[in-house]
């Protein structure tokens, strides 16, 4: 069974596209994305509100204060 579906895939490719011509942009201080992780990211949390078939997000390793 897919991890990922078709709308993930495509959320995804369109962020990859919008890195590339530099107008993707990051949350609420809106600047410039430039990594391609980043990018990833920002394309499967678009498919997720969509109500796409994408995994839950992972726990982030870094500590609270």
């Amino acid at each position: 069974m897919a991890k990922y579906g078709r709308k993930a895939r495509s959320k995804v490719k369109r962020a990859m596209h919008k890195r590339k011509r530099g107008t993707l942009k990051s949350g609420r201080s809106g600047r410039r994305v430039k990594s391609r992780k980043q990018a990833i990211a920002i394309g499967l949390s678009e498919a997720r509100r969509a109500g796409g078939k994408v995994p839950k997000r992972r726990k982030s390793s870094r500590k609270k204060k």
